[in-house]
């Protein structure tokens, strides 16, 4: 099963951005941010986690979905089954995502999370 756990949008200005949508939307960083990567969490804590990238090409692709998985490689085989393609991407060795594209062409990752980690997830605000 899959749920949406992410949206990512990517910004320009990682400290303008972070100030803005915890205001706009009651959000809070679930971990200390990076230089280029913080997840916001509802501080009532339930919603949708909006995800901040810090983007520095003028064509990178800035919004994506994270998709969350128990069994990562059924739901990407399941996904692949449905019309999804994979992308050529450069993963790190400890990555725990894979991407795809939709039928469209539109990026997403298939994320790889126990259930010890949805449940920190769904419970911290």
């Amino acid at each position: 099963m899959l749920e949406i756990g992410s949206i990512v949008w990517g910004v320009r200005d990682m400290a303008r951005a972070t100030a803005f949508w915890t205001a706009a939307l009651d959000y809070l960083p679930r971990e200390t941010p990076d230089e280029d990567w913080v997840v916001l969490i509802p501080r009532g804590g339930s919603g949708v986690q909006l995800a901040l990238k810090l983007v520095t090409s003028p064509v990178a692709r800035r919004h994506h979905l994270d998709l969350y998985a128990e069994d990562q490689g059924v739901e990407v085989t399941r996904l692949l089954g449905l019309g999804a393609a994979r992308v050529d991407w450069p993963y790190e060795p400890d990555a725990d995502y894979v991407v795809l594209a939709d039928p469209d062409g539109n990026r997403f990752c298939v994320i790889h999370k126990n259930a010890e980690w949805f449940q920190r997830c769904t419970t911290q605000g």
